[in-house]
């Protein structure tokens, strides 16, 4: 009984004590945030040079790869620990800036060293979010050149008034993204998809495998006919005779783009690559990888890996590098109109040799009746 009793008075006192302790709010949750930030009327009366729209469109922001792998507001936001509403402002308005770097770490350590980073010496600040936006950040994996250029360099860059120096500005805006000649240390590969010439449109995923009837497990079972991981030219060939039979007419549309990787925040004036050799040569090493993507709706795309000589082939006919790929069926048709052109030549020459003395009988005949 005095057992009993002795743990009792224990189970007590520490009840009580507790009681004492400091305690914490829960975390806040992001519908919380909602509540007034869905507000589309929600601003900042004086921004200080900060954000002034307020509003959050949710619609947006749930499909935002922060939102999509979990991260609440407040994970970025490490300042607000709870919510007070008995104020008409439930938090701190004036709430630090956001550090992207407590996970981004290699991404923020390439960025220390970049022309970027180093502009706030002249008192220009240019944080993450002025590239990378703030709440709707996506990823970018499927997307274009155009749209990769457009999201970001030409928010401050017009390309028109630096690149006097470049032949065909147009054609490597359109081609090539920016990182691959001003970050030239990070990894690049060449991305093939497909583009129905029909309906002048790029091939979604879904409707690219669906045609094919496989889907992204079994792509490259059906396309990998001899298994050796790498599809080959014949067997892209394969893969547009099956389109063919569904009256889907199309081409390969190449574009020279970045890996998505930390050092492409490695940008620096003077580093860009300006020798025109390292990509417009038969060895060059932008054209080691090249993949067939297949683009998802979160944004990531799927690769499989190409041969280098697919470059080469006719369906891939709307990226022709001078000097570094060739179009060989092309080639095969110049051949042919070069030898076409040879024969005639050579025939009619040798027609005219062969038929020499019966012209000249001729001629000589017709003589004879005109002197008669």
């Amino acid at each position: 009984m005095k057992k009993k009793t002795y743990f009792g008075t224990l189970i007590f006192f520490a009840l009580l004590f507790s009681c004492f302790l400091p305690t914490h709010g829960h975390a806040v949750e992001n519908d919380e945030c909602m509540e007034c930030h869905s507000d589309d009327s929600l601003e900042r009366n004086e921004s200080e040079g900060m954000k002034a729209d307020l509003f959050i469109d949710y619609n947006r922001f749930k499909f935002s790869v922060h939102n999509v792998n979990g991260i609440a507001c407040v994970d970025c936001h490490s300042d607000i620990e709870e919510l007070n509403w008995d104020n008409e402002v439930p938090h701190n308005t004036a709430l630090e800036m956001v550090d992207c770097d407590g996970c981004h770490e290699e991404e923020g350590e390439a960025y220390l060293d970049s022309v970027h980073k180093k502009a706030s010496g002249k008192g220009i600040t240019i944080p993450c979010y002025a590239c990378h936006g703030y709440h709707f950040v996506t990823h970018l994996e499927a997307e274009s050149v155009f749209e990769r250029t457009n999201s970001f360099c030409l928010k401050c860059h017009n390309p028109n008034n630096f690149h006097d120096w470049l032949p065909q500005k147009e054609t490597h805006f359109a081609f090539v993204e920016c990182a691959v000649c001003h970050a030239p240390d990070s990894p690049r590969y060449i991305a093939l998809r497909f583009y129905d010439l029909i309906f002048d449109k790029f091939f979604s995923d879904k409707e690219c495998l669906e045609a094919l009837e496989t889907d992204y497990d079994g792509f490259m079972d059906l396309m990998d006919q001899d298994k050796d991981k790498i599809i080959s030219v014949k067997e892209v060939e394969n893969m547009v005779f099956l389109l063919r039979q569904k009256n889907i007419r199309g081409t390969f549309h190449g574009e020279v783009v970045m890996e998505m990787v930390p050092t492409v925040h490695h940008v620096n004036r003077g580093g860009a690559n300006r020798e025109c050799e390292q990509c417009h040569n038969p060895e060059s090493p932008f054209f080691e990888e090249v993949y067939i993507c297949l683009n998802k709706d979160d944004g990531t795309r799927d690769f499989f890996k190409v041969e280098r000589n697919v470059l080469e082939s006719y369906y891939v006919n709307h990226f022709y590098v001078i000097g570094g790929t060739r179009v060989r069926f092309l080639d095969k048709i110049g051949l042919a109109l070069v030898l076409g052109g040879a024969c005639v030549v050579i025939g009619h020459l040798s027609v005219r040799i062969v038929t020499a003395p019966i012209r000249r009988r001729k001629k000589e005949k017709k003589d004879e009746f005109a002197s008669s």
